[in-house]
């Protein structure tokens, strides 16, 4: 209910920001956007964008206090920070990006032009100038492009007392306090200890009595998905991120790893709709060319496997004409073959996406989806015997053909929708891509097989 009120609020403000921009009283405006949290902020800045326009989003986002304007800043989409950033000035910029979280700088460096990031590195201090650029060079949707440097490290000699005095000193500096780092001379981690543990501890203890060597890491180049199955395993807030030596340069911290799993997701759900290299934008943000070679090629190629389906029906074309009636039944057998198979793919999808189903698992997968078909094809199969020989007034042999090709399609449409993702992915290909479009594809392409060949069993044609 909170949340109702709120988008009604920001409605009305809206309203209110735009009338104000019109009649040029920006200061009302600045006012009328000081009522709201920077990410609320953000939002209405989206829609003055959008609406409006950059000139008028610049003034406005000129005028809130330079505190707010950074945090408002690192919520806005990366597009519109890019807009910003190619109309205020040099100074601005500086003031900005020095003001920002390390790992939000890096992801706002890494879309900038490459003259505007020379121009930033030439005044940034030699030390931090090489912490930038190892941090642009590590591979894109790697650990290492979504860490931050920005972390508590403390050493096995310290107490409790100095440990927790230091923390005082750097925890606001530190994208997280809740978790510390321990590491020797070298920068090798060798154990973690939460700032519960701390307070709760002898402050005469030793750091080396009370750390935790048992621990979970990722290396700097895993790819972002076995992090983010990481964070959703063990429900941390932050992970250690090492290198080949097994010496920290960085964290994760839950707020990065939620926008790759939004990102993962929304891929999956594209490809499971035969859309593919879709750009990081909104839909309404990308032009119909983008939208046209993200769609085109996996519609060319399904469009290319119907022939065969096509080549199937030809090749029948004589039984078909000797019975009319079974031409009805072919858009029923085949919609049917593919829910089934698109039913059984995407919750093996998801199993694997969550990890609740492994490639090693394919024979319970196989064994209990022909347990599931079998079940649903008989299900469906004597409905329709029931109303293709009552309602339809067709002939037992046509309704057996009709019904027996129906659990035969379910059974192997079902059999395909789960072992094909499976397949997928131990051949290393996104298992998304084996769901939706390419499932109903294969599927109609059986579900014709299998009717024709009852057709020859039963009625002899």
């Amino acid at each position: 209910m909170e949340n109702f009120k709120v988008d009604v609020a920001l409605e009305e403000s809206k309203e209110k920001l735009f009338e104000y921009l019109n009649k040029k009283q920006y200061f009302k405006g600045r006012d009328e956007l000081l009522k709201y949290h920077a990410v609320d902020i953000a939002e209405l800045l989206e829609e003055i964008i959008e609406e409006i326009g950059i000139q008028k989003a610049v003034i406005m986002f000129r005028l809130l206090p330079k505190d707010i304007s950074v945090d408002v800043f690192s919520s806005l989409p990366i597009v519109d920070q890019i807009d910003i950033i190619n109309v205020i000035t040099d100074v601005e910029i500086e003031y900005i990006l020095d003001e920002m979280d390390f790992d939000d700088m890096i992801d706002v460096l890494e879309e900038l032009p490459a003259n505007i990031v020379d121009k930033i590195l030439e005044k940034t201090p030699k030390n931090e100038r090489t912490l930038i650029n190892t941090f642009l060079n590590y591979k894109a949707d790697s650990a290492g492009s979504l860490m931050t440097p920005d972390y508590i490290s403390l050493t096995k000699e310290m107490t409790v007392r100095e440990a927790l005095k230091y923390i005082r000193e750097v925890g606001m500096d530190s994208e997280t306090m809740y978790t510390c780092y321990v590491k020797d001379s070298g920068r090798k981690l060798q154990g973690i200890v939460s700032l519960r543990t701390l307070v709760v501890t002898s402050k005469d203890s030793m750091i080396s009595e009370i750390m935790n060597e048992d621990y979970v890491w990722v290396n700097v180049d895993d790819d972002q998905e076995q992090v983010s199955d990481e964070f959703r395993k063990y429900g941390f807030l932050a992970i250690p991120v090492v290198d080949k030596e097994h010496r920290l340069v960085g964290i994760i911290t839950v707020d990065d790893i939620l926008d790759v799993m939004e990102e993962e997701a929304t891929e999956d759900m594209e490809r499971m709709g035969g859309v593919i290299d879709q750009e990081d934008k909104d839909y309404l943000d990308m032009s119909v060319w983008h939208h046209v070679k993200a769609r085109l090629p996996w519609l060319l190629l399904l469009m290319c496997s119907y022939l065969i389906t096509g080549t199937i029906i030809t090749r029948f074309e004589d039984v078909l004409s000797s019975v009319i009636c079974l031409v009805s039944y072919m858009p029923m057998l085949m919609g049917t073959g593919g829910n089934s198979g698109s039913q059984s793919s995407t919750l093996i999808i998801r199993g694997m996406a969550t990890n609740e189903v492994d490639t090693k698992d394919a024979l319970k997968v196989l064994w209990k989806e022909f347990r599931i078909s079998f079940v649903v094809g008989m299900v469906v199969s004597g409905i329709n015997f029931a109303r293709i020989i009552w309602l339809d007034n067709n002939s037992i042999m046509i309704a057996l053909t009709v019904s027996s090709s129906m659990l035969v399609i379910v059974i192997i449409a079902k059999l395909i929708g789960g072992m094909l993702p499976m397949l997928a992915k131990k051949v290393g290909i996104d298992p998304a891509l084996m769901a939706g479009p390419m499932i109903a594809s294969i599927t109609d392409m059986v579900a014709l097989g299998t009717y024709f060949f009852m057709a020859a069993v039963f009625l002899g044609l």
